[in-house]
């Protein structure tokens, strides 16, 4: 009976004393391998759906403009795609209060299917960012004279479309 509890105890002891060698050693090799984390811009209380600045970096690469002549037809722009998963939806609601850059003012729209934010200038505007809610699919098309960003979810489909070809940059939000 004893000689069993003595292997117990060295056993226990031994179990214990490599668990913590392990611990250790994978602690302080994960240590060393962590990052800092995402920068996120700062909201004030007042001014909680506007954007105060551009982004430090994007996660998604978007198409630039094509240098055609411009027209108001449709020259067939070549559509981007992101899925994305069901959430709640929302009423379509304007930003209450833009914010100023050096080339226009940068407005945010919210949408049943997500946000866009343009920065809308005199003559042109360009997307800052459109963010699909959950559920929903989003398609970016841009040219020289507007920017059409469709989301969609299953048959539901919401569009928010700049156009400046003709004047100065309007916003229209659809949805079918």
């Amino acid at each position: 009976m004893r000689r069993g509890l003595v292997h117990v105890l060295a056993w226990s002891l031994a179990t214990g004393a490599a668990v913590t060698l392990s611990w250790w050693g994978v602690h302080t090799v994960m240590a060393g391998t962590v990052y800092d984390r995402p920068r996120a811009l700062p909201i004030t209380a007042a001014d909680a759906t506007t954007q105060e600045s551009k982004p430090l970096a994007s996660s998604t690469n978007r198409p630039t403009p094509s240098k055609g002549p411009s027209s108001s037809s449709d020259p067939s722009p070549k559509p981007t795609g992101t899925p994305r998963t069901p959430a709640p939806s929302k009423s379509p609601s304007q930003s209450p209060g833009p914010t100023s850059t050096a080339s226009g003012q940068v407005k945010s729209y919210d949408t049943d299917g997500g946000r866009v934010v343009f920065d809308i200038g005199k003559s042109s505007a360009t997307l800052v960012s459109a963010t699909p809610g959950a559920g929903w699919s989003m398609q970016v098309w841009k040219t020289e004279t507007w920017i059409r960003v469709e989301f969609s979810a299953g048959a539901d489909r919401v569009s928010v479309f700049c156009t400046w070809h003709d004047g100065p940059p309007r916003v229209e939000i659809g949805n079918y």
